[in-house]
């Protein structure tokens, strides 16, 4: 009988109602963590004198066994956790139950999950910063590449495509700031809480936080087994990256299309019909669109069996744990296919230049020219180009502007300053993008700047994620290192 029910109860749990409660099937995830928390709790006890050295090296030496021997070798169980603990039982005999002294499985579960969702997010950071590096590559080789710029997915204003990377790339690096203040909350340490009110054993949570990685315990010990508002954010922020991804995707996807012609992406992210041999369809920018619904999916799960429960612990928050792990590995995974697909991807300048003036995309920067030149309100500007629109004259000429002008301001625009060469210049693509030269705009001089400041905020960020790894890997070796010592000394 399982060792957690041979004290209450007589018999085994039915079949059914073990395969129902069992979580064992998506425990692996959580099996490293576990025997991290089992380590640095048994460090604790040792050093508080809960437990001898002999019982601690004991049951530390069995863990590595463990370990070892790997998740697929524990025994059928409710969790992993009741599962490790059986598994050292086994091993080391009843000083293995010594572990679970001043210690519930709420506190080890929360902490587990705690440290399963920390690694996935610094491993998310890693692969925004690889798409955000090759979104920079691309602004920085396409600044002069002219192309047309979209409203209502209707021709606007010509742009430039370093113009449109680096809005996609403004979008990552909020996620990365998001993810980033997330993980404050995130990374902060439930164990030794128990199973909702502490423990009357004397215990030493800064120790065990410390080893973990944290960078402190979570204080209220009722909150710190019963909260999840820690994965839902997670959670949240992977849904918004997987929603950036596919605003990305659905542009790539429409941009590959033949009455577009704007980008070829690599046959090795592509697939072909199983009847049409001439078709190339854009599958994984395809399906990255649909699994950002999955991915929220999860989300919307997740708070769903959230909501209303009451303090502290319930069984519910066990269904939580799958939600959030398919969440967050669909979004690493997802990312780093895209970037591939994207670093991959070849422009077709020429495409993009030809359809730049489409749709009299320069009417805007007419208007502009209009004011500056003569002085006319905006609207009056607004008003001339607009009817130039309506009578399709995209190519206006100085004595067309004149006439509509008579009928707008009573005064034809070529008496008031408006030279034909105005005319040319603002309704040239290039010399339009270059004009929109202020901060955020698309022109050469100003994407380049921008480009310099996403790179320096890219790489503070890259520094952020590096010194939260190195006090993650410090622990870790501090907490091997403890072991060792107890190990050795036996």
């Amino acid at each position: 009988m399982s060792i957690l029910r041979r004290g209450r109860f007589t018999s085994p749990m039915d079949e059914h109602v073990m395969a129902f409660t069992s979580s064992m099937q998506w425990d692996s995830w959580l099996f490293p963590h576990d025997l991290d928390v089992d380590r640095a709790h048994v460090v604790m006890l040792h050093r508080m004198g809960h437990i001898s050295t002999d019982d601690a090296a004991r049951i530390l030496t069995g863990l590595k066994e463990i370990e070892e021997q790997g998740f697929d070798g524990l025994p059928e169980a409710e969790d992993v956790h009741e599962a490790v603990e059986s598994a050292l039982v086994a091993r080391v005999g009843e000083v293995g139950g010594r572990m679970h002294t001043a210690r519930s499985r709420n506190d080890e579960v929360a902490t587990c999950l705690r440290m399963a969702v920390r690694e996935e997010m610094l491993a998310m950071l890693h692969a925004l910063i690889e798409l955000r590096d090759v979104l920079l590559s691309i602004a920085a080789e396409h600044r002069r590449t002219i192309m047309p710029g979209f409203t209502h997915l209707q021709h606007a204003q010509p742009t430039t495509l370093a113009h449109h990377m680096l809005a996609h790339e403004q979008a990552f690096s909020r996620d990365c700031e998001r993810i980033l203040d997330c993980l404050s909350r995130v990374n902060v340490c439930p164990l030794g809480s128990a199973a909702f009110a502490s423990t009357s054993f004397e215990i030493d949570r800064e120790l065990t936080s410390k080893l973990l990685g944290f960078d402190a315990p979570l204080e209220n010990t009722m909150d710190a087994i019963s909260s999840r508002d820690f994965a839902i954010e997670a959670v949240g922020c992977a849904s918004m990256v997987m929603l950036n991804l596919s605003r990305l995707c659905e542009e790539l996807v429409i941009w590959s299309t033949s009455e577009f012609s704007l980008v070829q992406l690599p046959d090795a992210y592509t697939s072909t019909s199983s009847i049409m041999p001439q078709k190339k369809n854009p599958d994984v920018a395809e399906i990255a669109r649909a699994k950002s619904g999955t991915v929220v999916g999860e989300l919307m799960s997740l708070m769903m069996i959230v909501k209303g429960l009451p303090l502290s612990y319930n069984r519910d928050l066990q269904e939580a744990n799958p939600h959030i792990m398919r969440a967050l590995k669909e979004t690493l995974f997802t990312l780093k296919v895209c970037t591939g697909m994207l670093e991959g991807a070849v422009f077709n300048t020429e495409r993009m230049r030809e359809l730049s003036p489409a749709g009299f995309a320069c009417a805007t920067e007419l208007a502009n020219t209009l004011v500056r030149c003569t002085g006319i309100p905006f609207r009056h500007a607004h008003s001339i180009v607009g009817a130039l629109a309506r009578e399709g004259k995209e190519h206006p000429t100085p004595s067309d502007i004149d006439r509509i002008a008579l009928e707008v301001v009573g005064k034809p625009l070529s008496e008031m300053g408006l030279e034909p060469s105005d005319v040319q210049g603002a309704l040239d693509t290039f010399s339009c993008v270059q004009r929109h030269a202020g901060t955020g705009g698309p022109s050469p001089e100003s994407t380049k700047g921008a480009i310099q400041r996403a790179r320096g905020l890219l790489e503070a960020h890259e520094r952020v994620v590096r010194e939260v790894e190195e006090r993650v890997h410090t622990a870790r070796l501090m907490l091997k290192e403890a072991c060792n010592t107890i190990m050795g000394a036996e």
